[in-house]
């Protein structure tokens, strides 16, 4: 079957339920306007597209560079290569993430320019290529996962202390869309190779897992350190929520394109550089496999412009408008119900969760059901977006009154869970926060921020990546216990 057919296939399975929403609402309690409405159909079609051919060039270019490289690093057998590898590949391949992009662009657009989405991507970059060349080294000196997990939340929540409420939102949605399309793939491709470098010379399962986990821990460390750094606090934002449009259809699309363009060739430039001068100097591809891998990197591109361009000129804006509309109602009953409708379908439309709850059932023998942990993942993460939109409703509640209780106990589960799954755990919290919760679901609980009198788009508007991340880091591992206790029951009564 054709593969790009295949990647197709799967992304309208992902959109396909946000546009049906969409259509219904417009059709009944909330309209749009309708250049508004045709412009979100040519964004949801332009993101369709986009993602598709962008998954596609991942497979055959982003995975393959990260395999080539994790290998050689492997073969230099220097932990000093491995260093300086780390921080170059974790910052550009961060830099290129599309969620991050977007997430960057949000903060750029409700501060005003106060925090210029170049900063964001920068300061996230750097923070993500520090805490990804920790991870690879724990991989090489075999540091249990838990333990350096338990060290780095700890530090975390040092820094907590000294952050600004509006710069912990950022900070942890930041974690969250920087574990995206591109970045995911990459460092699970970089770390199996690295895994031979482990002292004793063997490599076990559970090394494929806990460097994306680690990796996204960075970017939550750089925003807080930019806010400590800065000195700024007490910032105000707000979003322009325009419910009526005058423009043309198309003129937004063509004004994105050639910023996003130019964004874009930056972001990939230097990862096709290094590894051209790597297989020019020793990795020596067949030359089929060398154009196909930079055939993937050129999908990668055309395929980043159209989904980027896509949301931001289209998608986005209906996300931001629908929870403006809902939350200006005298009931919020139909903004809560819907905000815990988006998280449901939307994760169980990400084709990212399908493979992981797939591998869930094979490492467990079919132990554990993909069914149960499909279920457990949209239930929690429909009520990450529900209390998301509750912490907009009701000023008293702040952000770290989920997240403390949250990941002390998603740490402390790491203590006592299977080891396995510990690593799988905190990886999946990138995989739940995908594309349509970076886009639209975002912009959804923004747009309810802007309309609830009170509520602060800033503090208020961000943080919801952050619950959606932080979810199945709770669900698997406490399915990793119900599967080790389960596994203790079975022996005890064949040895019985």
């Amino acid at each position: 079957m054709n593969p790009l057919l295949d990647k197709f296939k799967e992304v309208v399975s992902a959109v396909f339920p946000i546009v049906t929403i969409v259509v219904l609402l417009h059709l009944t309690i909330a309209p749009l306007d309708n250049f508004v409405f045709w412009r979100f159909l040519i964004g949801a079609a332009l993101v369709i597209l986009g993602l598709a051919v962008f998954l596609l060039g991942t497979d055959i270019g982003i995975t393959p560079i990260g395999q080539h490289l994790g290998r050689g690093l492997a073969k230099s057998n220097k932990v000093w290569i491995v260093v300086v590898a780390g921080l170059f590949l974790g910052f550009f391949i961060s830099i290129a993430e599309p969620d991050l992009h977007i997430l960057a662009n949000q903060v750029n657009m409700v501060t005003n320019g106060v925090i210029p989405d170049s900063t964001i991507l920068v300061v996230v970059s750097i923070g993500i290529a520090i805490l990804m060349t920790l991870g690879l080294l724990r991989v090489v000196f075999n540091v249990p996962l838990y333990k350096l997990m338990a060290a780095i939340y700890g530090f975390i929540f040092l820094l907590a202390l000294f952050t600004s409420p509006e710069f912990l939102a950022i900070a942890f949605d930041a974690s969250g869309a920087t574990t995206g399309a591109l970045t995911v793939p990459f460092m699970l491709a970089l770390s199996s190779g690295v895994a031979a470098l482990r002292k004793g010379g063997t490599a076990s399962e559970k090394d494929s897992f806990g460097l994306v986990g680690i990796a996204s821990s960075g970017a939550i460390i750089g925003v807080m350190m930019l806010s400590i750094l800065s000195g700024q606090s007490e910032m105000s934002g707000s979003l322009d929520v325009e419910l009526h449009s005058t423009n043309s259809i198309f003129t937004p699309f063509l004004q994105e394109f050639p910023l996003i363009t130019q964004e874009i060739l930056i972001a990939l430039v230097p990862i096709a550089g290094v590894f051209i001068i790597y297989q020019v100097s020793s990795l020596k591809l067949h030359s089929y496999a060398f154009q196909r891998i930079l055939k993937g990197l050129v999908y990668v591109f055309i395929g980043l412009i159209l989904f980027l361009v896509g949301v931001n000129a289209g998608f986005m804006d209906v996300g931001s408008i629908i929870g403006f509309r809902l939350a200006s109602f005298e009931s919020n009953g139909y903004l809560l119900l819907l905000a815990f409708v988006l998280g449901l379908v939307t994760i169980l439309a990400e084709p990212a969760v399908y493979v992981l709850t797939h591998q869930i059932e094979d490492v467990t023998n079919g132990y554990v059901k993909r069914k149960s942990v499909l279920a457990a993942l949209s239930i929690g993460v429909g009520l990450a977006v529900l209390l998301s939109i509750v912490r907009v409703l009701i000023e008293s509640v702040q952000l770290w009154h989920y997240l403390l209780p949250g990941y002390i106990i998603a740490v402390g589960l790491a203590f006592i869970g299977p080891k396995l799954f510990v690593g799988m755990a905190f990886d999946a919290g990138g995989v739940a926060s995908g594309p349509m919760t970076a886009t639209f679901i975002l912009a959804f609980v923004q747009g309810a921020a802007q309309a609830i009198e009170g509520a602060n788009v800033l503090r208020e508007g961000f943080g919801m990546i952050a619950m959606v991340a932080m979810m199945p880091i709770i669900t698997l591992q406490i399915l990793g216990i119900l599967f080790k206790s389960k596994s203790k029951r079975r022996r005890t009564e064949e040895d019985a």
